[in-house]
């Protein structure tokens, strides 16, 4: 299979025998001699390596780099230039190139970086893949043995690296891991089934740090400690997005993630209450009824945030003065960046960030974005390039420069739902994919996890609703009327609100700035 390259220079008429010469090695080129060229051909086919001009009339050589990064940031670049000036190396290097070169340039000089950089690239799949199959099976004894809940977090960690660092070329090694990886959440699903309910006894000595006790352990001390902090919420972000998220916010701070499990139902009503009250649903019903109210609207269960957290700041003897925003809109983003001193002045900040949230509802609802990101890990790129250029990026690195502490968590992630089972329920039940509560449910017990008393699961309920269902693994409820219409129309979808290790096991950062 032939590589692509992209070569753009306004001498390309001079570099002729370059490209017969690298055509003659098996490559394909694509000349063009201008920097909008080049962009505009990143943006409509794909390439393995560009070879860039510095100094290009009208749109140079970083500029058009610039342009590239944001289209394909993980696409090699090489910067070829006149210039041996260190402050243009500099710029070029600041920019992350795969390398950069000096005119004159012969063909061999060529070929060798380029084979350099596409050989690196194979190697390091090639020995990913090794080390990874070497450990399939260990990997595998690990989840179907008995397993506690602080293995389930290294389970899930280890997974997601693979699935980071295998990379896209191998097809069947990649439908190994998916495989495992649906192995893996099975055995959870049953894991969970089986220890839940006793995570949620104040008797229980061995549990994992749930919603209700987010803020308490990771925010509340360090205000006690008279400190600036700043709490984000990323909505529904997965654990394998907020790594390449880290990765970007390495330069600006020193960064200790750990984790914690949602509760379940892992939806916004639920997770985010519970983070923001410190309590557990049923608990908010009994102890401020006027703020819970069951319904079928989601977002009406969640505009009483700011109260509950003021509430939650009183009962820990700690000022309930916080400045709280929910960013929904682009606007509300560029707003609180632009601003963003101002929030060093309170000493606790809580922003809640909802594009992720917003970008899985819109997969949804879009072919060209399910075109746009097929799979997960086109899913994860799209959210990767989102960030690089969101106002939230701007908000991390206006802090950066500040004398705060940084928290950033999500109160649930999502999970790609590509099987659908069957739901029987009358016309009250709720609308959710992943969870249900309604008046005797029925599901096939292989998919759901039935909660036929919800006062023991900390869930409240409205007569005549009795119950709840939530899905496990991949699946998503269908009910038997228009089913193939609903069957078609949410699958390989991404949804939460059910049990699976990317919905339930999520990442919590404390990030402090490296200035």
């Amino acid at each position: 299979m032939s590589n692509y390259i992209l070569w753009a220079d306004d001498e390309i008429d001079q570099l002729k025998s370059h490209i017969i010469f690298l055509e003659g090695k098996g490559f394909s080129i694509v000349p063009v001699t201008n920097g909008r060229d080049a962009v505009e051909m990143i943006r409509n086919r794909p390439f393995d390596i560009v070879f860039l001009d510095e100094q290009m009339p009208g749109m140079d050589g970083l500029a058009t780099l610039e342009q590239i990064q944001a289209i394909r940031p993980s696409l090699p670049v090489v910067m070829i230039t006149k210039s041996e000036e260190e402050e243009i190396m500099e710029d070029a290097i600041g920019n992350k190139i795969a390398d950069y070169l000096i005119k004159p340039v012969n063909p061999n000089q060529i070929l060798l970086t380029v084979k350099r950089i596409l050989d690196k690239k194979r190697i390091e799949i090639e020995r990913a893949a090794q080390s990874y199959l070497k450990g399939f099976k260990e990997l595998s004894d690990r989840f179907t043995n008995q397993t506690s809940w602080k293995e389930w977090i290294e389970i899930y960690k280890t997974l997601t690296h693979w699935d980071l660092n295998l990379g896209s070329g191998d097809e069947a090694l990649q439908q190994v891991l998916q495989d495992q990886f649906q192995q893996a959440n099975q055995e959870f699903g049953r894991f969970i089934k089986t220890e839940y309910r006793s995570w949620l006894s104040e008797n229980s000595a061995d549990r994992p740090q749930l919603s209700p006790a987010l803020l308490s352990n990771h925010v509340f001390p360090h205000i006690r400690e008279q400190k600036t902090v700043l709490f984000f919420l990323i909505d529904c972000m997965r654990y394998d997005q907020w790594l390449l998220f880290e990765n970007m916010l390495n330069d600006y701070y020193t960064i200790d993630t750990e984790f914690y499990y949602s509760i379940l139902p892992t939806a916004t009503p639920y997770s985010r209450n519970a983070i923001f009250s410190g309590l557990y649903p049923l608990e908010i019903e009994e102890k401020y009824p006027d703020l819970w109210n069951m319904g079928q609207d989601e977002l009406s269960l969640n505009r009483h945030e700011e109260v509950l957290l003021q509430k939650y700041l009183k009962r820990h003897k700690l000022p309930d003065l916080v400045k709280y925003e929910k960013v929904i809109q682009p606007e509300d983003g560029n707003r609180i960046a632009d601003k963003m001193s101002n929030y060093t002045q309170s000493p606790f900040t809580a922003i809640i960030y909802n594009f992720v949230d917003t970008l899985v509802h819109s997969r949804s609802d879009s072919e060209v974005l399910k075109q746009l990101a097929p799979d997960v890990s086109a899913f994860r790129s799209l959210a990767e390039a989102w960030f690089q250029h969101s106002s939230l990026f701007r908000m991390f690195r206006e802090l950066a420069k500040e004398d705060v502490l940084v928290v950033v968590s999500t109160d649930h992630g999502s999970v790609r739902a590509m099987r659908d089972t069957k739901v029987f329920g009358d016309r009250d039940t709720a609308t959710n994919l992943r969870y249900k509560y309604g008046r005797n449910l029925k599901a096939h017990e292989s998919a759901a996890i039935f909660i036929d008393k919800p006062h023991h699961y900390q869930l409240p309920v409205q007569p005549p609703a009795n119950n709840y269902i939530i899905a496990k693994e991949d699946y998503y409820f269908v009910y038997p009327t228009n089913y193939k219409k609903y069957q078609n129309r949410y699958r390989d979808t991404f949804q939460h609100g059910g049990a699976s290790m990317e919905e339930m096991i999520l990442p919590v950062a404390t990030m402090r700035p490296k200035r």
